[in-house]
């Protein structure tokens, strides 16, 4: 798709979002249950929307948090709920909707102490601590935010007890259960005033920061850091981890610089993104043009989205680093210089990230483990100690503490960010010539995901593809070694196709909201390679399809 011509400069004011209607959609608008596009819909990310829309209203989430209230007592789980918010304009009269519903449910529910913003591994981290060496009353926890998502919209995300992502039986039950609850009229939510639920018995003031903040030396090396005495400027990018920067350089003696410690729900200190949207992006390089600017005054600068679960690396050597580029360069480092984890420790990777880190993978003697999209994929492992590692091509990743316990379950960017300071001390080159030296032994990947046009039927026909309906045996001039429909790690449907050869290997899967699919492909070859890659994907596809439907 074709760039918009003001990507990566800043954002124009007749641009910014009316807050105050966008508030006054969320309270005034009703929206209608038996519109698809109206209703609940809770995936891997939780419900995301926008008021404006009617897909991100005060119905919606009333409804949802009734939904997981009841879920939590269907399921037993009757120990404290941790309640984060993020930055976006809508996180706040939904977390006010949601305390409302979580106070009259009589649930313990635990806010941040200052009134803060709460990042989301902050939430899962406290999820985790409170569960340590607990077998009942366990905790969990709920997170408003659409992640990196533009303003206009919200999101709210349910985390069990796992302290990760829900898995997709929970969050389809809270689906259904929350669109009844919208066709009934809400006539099933409990509900109280928010003075009253603010200072509920049940409400409770919890320091997240500093639980955070204190327990960072059990992940990365802060010393090494300290010592270095490695000039670092952070980005919250307005969001939720502008509280926490602060008090990590105070208590760890970083020079660390917090270049911008706004919040303003307009975000109007963005860049525009690709498309010409204000997007909290930190793996873009529009987005992240502001920071990328400034890389020459520190020895190391890094982002993250807007609830802290993603991040972005700028390196004096490279700029910003693609994704799946960092991913690699950090397992490489951190399967070389974690002792304390267990010998047979995976490395976790989503079926569409870089093979860089298969090759990183097997020459680090490490099993890999690759699943379909999404995080919940990785928890149990990261739970039980199994998976070292796990991330994905979108800038999500968690890793585990030095003695190889769980830190978090969900994706955080604060540590991602931490970690490439600590590779930068100890190492002695910034991530970026880290990378450099990783091709250099593993070849240099060439990787892009582009969209192609598809109907709702032919998505449908996508999804249920079978390894048998690929009848080529070549691709881009070399042999198809491996055709999947489901993940090689753990069995589990990829929700598309992917074709692998010795150099190169391409993976289709239909958008959840557009009338295209994606198409991700990487070559080692080269950029012409890629290209071949991406023309031959979409023949290859398109007979696999028409097989499917005779």
């Amino acid at each position: 798709m074709a760039t918009h011509p003001l990507a990566g400069t800043p954002v124009p004011s007749d641009m910014l979002v009316n807050v105050p209607r966008l508030i006054t959609a969320y309270y005034a608008e009703r929206p209608d249950p038996a519109l698809r596009g109206q209703r609940v819909s809770f995936g891997t990310s939780g419900h995301r929307g926008s008021a404006l829309k009617l897909s991100f209203n005060e119905t919606h989430i009333l409804a949802v948090t009734q939904a997981i209230c009841e879920q939590r007592k269907d399921r037993g789980i009757d120990g404290p709920l941790f309640l984060g918010i993020d930055t976006h304009p809508l996180s706040e009269p939904a977390y006010a909707s949601a305390l409302e519903v979580l106070a009259a449910n009589a649930v313990e529910t635990m806010i941040d102490q200052a009134g803060g913003y709460t990042p989301t591994p902050a939430v899962s981290h406290a999820i985790l601590a409170y569960n340590r060496e607990r077998r009942t009353g366990l905790a969990d926890g709920i997170v408003i935010t659409p992640s990196h998502n533009p303003p206009e919209d919200g999101g709210i995300k349910y985390n069990p007890p796992h302290g990760g992502p829900a898995d997709s039986a929970a969050t389809a039950w809270i689906e259904r259960r929350a669109n009844q609850l919208l066709a009934d009229g809400l006539t099933g939510v409990r509900r109280i005033p928010l003075a009253r639920a603010r200072t509920a018995a049940t409400t409770h003031r919890h320091d997240y920061v500093g639980a955070y903040v204190a327990d960072l030396a059990r992940i990365v090396d802060m010393d090494a850091i300290k010592n270095a005495g490695l000039r670092l400027g952070v980005d919250p990018l307005g969001g939720a981890g502008v509280a926490y920067w602060e008090p990590i350089r105070e208590r760890y003696g970083l020079d660390l610089t917090l270049v911008n410690p706004a919040v303003d729900p307009t975000f109007r200190f963005m860049s525009l993104d690709w498309d010409g949207k204000i997007r909290m992006d930190c793996s873009s390089p529009y987005a992240m043009a502001g920071l990328i600017a400034l890389r020459d005054r520190f020895d190391l600068a890094f982002a993250n989205d807007t609830d802290a679960d993603r991040h972005g690396i700028v390196t004096k050597s490279r700029g910003l680093l693609n994704p799946n580029h960092y991913l690699a360069t950090a397992i490489d480092y951190l399967f070389r210089s974690r002792p304390g984890w267990r010998p047979d420790a995976a490395v976790g990777k989503t079926a569409v990230s870089s093979g860089l880190i298969d090759r990183v993978a097997a020459a680090l003697g490490r099993r890999l483990f690759e699943v379909p999209v999404g995080f919940k994929w990785f928890v149990a492992g990261l739970g039980d100690g199994s998976l070292g590692f796990g991330g994905e091509e979108s800038a999500g990743a968690s890793f585990l503490r030095q003695d190889g316990t769980v830190w978090t379950t969900d994706k955080d960017g604060l540590i991602l960010g931490l970690l490439a300071a600590e590779m930068t001390a100890v190492r002695g080159r910034d991530p970026g010539e880290l990378y450099g030296a990783l091709t250099e032994r593993h070849g240099t990947p060439h990787y892009e995901r582009i969209d192609a046009p598809a109907t709702a039927d032919e998505k449908a026909v996508l999804v249920g593809l079978s390894a048998e309906q690929v009848t080529a045996d070549s691709l881009a001039g070399e042999t198809i070694e491996t055709v999947l429909t489901r993940a090689p790690g753990d069995g589990n449907p990829l929700g598309g196709l992917k074709v692998v050869t010795r150099n190169g290997w391409f993976a289709a899967r239909p958008s959840g909201t557009e009338d295209v699919y994606k198409i991700y492909a990487e070559s080692f070859l080269g950029p012409d390679h890629l290209a071949r890659l991406q023309a031959e994907a979409r023949t290859l596809v398109t007979a696999a399809l028409a097989k499917a439907r005779t």
